[in-house]
């Protein structure tokens, strides 16, 4: 059987990048963001952002 690694990047912005995310709502974001892929079996090395966006 082959091994596969497929590696994306993708970015997650605000609204013409108005700085949403504070330091409140960014760990609820980045848990959702987690769960979810937790549950689709996706791997997430990193999540970091900063006030308009995630990477």
């Amino acid at each position: 059987m082959s091994f596969i690694r497929i590696m994306v990047h993708t970015v997650w912005g605000t609204k013409e990048r108005i700085p949403f995310l504070n330091n409140e709502i960014r760990p609820a974001i980045i848990n959702h963001i987690k769960t979810n892929a937790n549950s689709k079996g996706i791997f997430i090395d990193r999540i970091n952002g900063h006030s308009d966006h995630f990477h």
